[in-house]
């Protein structure tokens, strides 16, 4: 397990709220594991390196229940890791046939 440090923060009652709401709805097993995805998000937004660019990508619900899927199943470690691995395969694949088509 990597190294962790404990800090505080006061956070207004209606944002715990909110917190709490997406804990009880099934979105995250903790306030506190809402926290760390949303600094990771923040993070990543932020200091994400220049050779890289970020693309958002709005999905109907019904796929974004097939990636919690995956995720849940252990598949993928989130929903946008998801989304890479899919990104990557299909890129791959077009590639192999672009390759193939050209010899």
């Amino acid at each position: 397990m990597t190294d962790t440090e404990r800090i505080t923060v006061r956070i207004p009652a209606e944002k715990v709220q909110a917190l709490q709401s997406l804990v009880d709805k099934g979105s995250f097993p903790t306030i506190s594991d809402a926290i760390r995805a949303a600094i990771d998000s923040f993070v990543e937004k932020h200091f994400t390196p220049e050779y890289i660019q970020r693309v958002t990508v709005e999905l109907p619900k019904g796929n974004v229940v097939e990636l919690e899927g995956l995720v849940k199943e252990g598949d993928s470690v989130s929903i946008d890791d998801a989304i890479r691995n899919a990104v990557r395969e299909y890129v791959r694949k077009r590639l192999s046939r672009a390759m193939e088509e050209m010899h």
